[in-house]
């Protein structure tokens, strides 16, 4: 074993070793075949949180069918979706500058199945929920979260969570700008003000800005400890905006690959749910997505198939949405294809390390395209009446379940949580982490069990 080089230096190639180092030392033992990526991965997908996500909504709600994505297959399919793309990028850019900061495919997988960590239950409407319950106390957003779980929550070190290494926790930092910095001072969270007979969450206001929590400071600060003074400033920089939560600029190289993943996947696979499941019709389709927005796909179509397409390329694709699963399925893979294929390493100059310099981004024809189908998804699936209503009941039990904890935590809270209550200085973050944390069904039996008068045995387990 003499002379084999270190983790860092061996598999994070040209960066600089800095961004190898974990918060509390650890060192892979002499036999360890793994490299950093393998490490990282290993510890996000045999994590608490992780496994909670299989429990989770996506888009639809839990038990409605067996056959759409729940957070922990959409995470999945992220993590495979962005390992495709950075062997893409190497093979398109071998050579270039840019090669030699391309991340693994293990890395990347990891940082693809970190995505969605923080989410808590029922989707962007407990999100919505748990940031007015911490209104004022630092609020809650669920990719905030996700570093929070990483850096902080998760069991694998003493005090520092999973202890993943500084470029891992880089690419999980999508939004880097803290919580009260991206707020609008014009949107507090508040309850409706045209209700009389009953109080419900104003859920435009509610919402919280793209950030991280405020409470992880000290993670960020060590995370981007390795940019110069000129780079982190350009790289927490934010846009305000009238009427809306600020937008943070800039992510890092690896946090844009999992982002494009994410889009692809959030566009093709969820639409795949949608067509499956009969929630968006033949109309909806056209109308959210002409042909004029897919007529970069469509060309391709041709020119690749020319003996499957006639003059109708458009008619074809429709049909095959809208056609049985098996033809569906085909059309979808080359759907994803498609979108693999026409992404791109950009180059921002105002930056000098090559992390923050480099962005994965889409061509504008196939981004267009993307944007349509999430436009679709958006507006004919999540937008529903028949969505809406089951993220309206789910972010009122949430609600529910924190205000009643909060009430009385020690009458309420497991005895692990209460310990960690006694000790933290925001009591509010540890309740806010135990609701957050929470699949959809415990959450629900959890209400069950303060609220529903038939429901709960003092034999069911906490």
């Amino acid at each position: 074993m003499k002379g084999r080089q270190s983790l860092g230096s061996r598999r994070l190639w040209g960066v600089k070793l800095v961004w190898a180092e974990r918060r509390e030392i650890w060192k892979a033992q002499p036999e360890d075949a793994r490299d950093v990526g393998d490490i990282e991965y290993a510890r996000v997908i045999h994590s608490a949180s992780f496994r909670r996500l299989q429990g989770k909504t996506q888009i639809l709600n839990l038990g409605d069918s067996d056959f759409y994505r729940t957070r922990l297959t959409h995470s999945l399919e992220v993590a495979q979706i962005a390992g495709v793309l950075a062997k893409q990028f190497a093979k398109e850019y071998e050579g270039q500058p840019p090669a030699t900061y391309i991340p693994t495919r293990s890395l990347i997988q990891a940082i693809g199945c970190t995505h969605d960590l923080g989410h808590p239950p029922f989707g962007h409407g407990g999100e919505v929920a748990l940031n007015y319950c911490m209104r004022g106390d630092g609020g809650f957003e669920g990719n905030g979260q996700t570093l929070r779980i990483l850096s902080k929550l998760e069991r694998f070190s003493k005090n520092h969570g999973a202890n993943l290494t500084r470029r891992t926790l880089l690419g999980v930092l999508k939004y880097p700008v803290p919580y009260e910095m991206a707020s609008n001072p014009s949107l507090k969270p508040q309850l409706n003000e045209h209700t009389t007979a009953i109080k419900i969450i104003d859920r435009d206001k509610s919402k919280p800005p793209k950030c991280y929590l405020s409470s992880e400071q000290d993670v960020v600060d060590w995370i981007l400890e390795p940019l110069s003074e000129k780079d982190r400033q350009i790289f927490t920089s934010f846009a305000t905006r009238l009427e809306k939560h600020y937008d943070p600029l800039h992510k890092s190289f690896d946090c844009s690959i999992m982002d494009l993943a994410d889009d692809i996947s959030f566009g093709v696979h969820d639409l795949e749910d949608s067509l499956a499941l009969k929630l968006v019709s033949d109309s909806d389709f056209r109308k959210y997505v002409p042909e004029e927005k897919c007529a970069v796909f469509l060309d391709k179509l041709k020119e690749k198939y020319p003996a499957e397409f006639g003059n109708d390329v458009y008619e074809r694709v429709v049909s095959a949405m809208f056609g049985d699963s098996g033809e569906r399925k085909h059309f979808i893979s080359r759907l994803v294809a498609h979108f693999l294929t026409h992404c791109k390493i950009e180059v921002r100059d105002e930056f000098e390390e090559p992390l923050v310099r480099y962005r994965a981004a889409m061509e504008d024809g196939p981004k267009a395209f993307l944007k349509a189908l999430k436009d679709l998804v958006y507006s004919a699936v999540i937008r529903s009446p028949n969505v809406q209503h089951l993220e309206f009941k789910g972010q009122q039990m949430v609600v529910a379940v924190f205000e009643a904890i909060a009430s009385e935590p020690s009458a309420f809270l497991p005895k692990d949580a209460q310990a960690l209550l006694e000790s933290h200085a925001n009591p509010m973050r540890v309740i806010c982490d135990y609701v957050s944390g929470m699949t959809d069904g415990y959450l629900l039996k959890t209400y069950e069990r303060l609220f529903s008068p038939r429901m709960g045995s003092v034999f069911d387990k906490l």
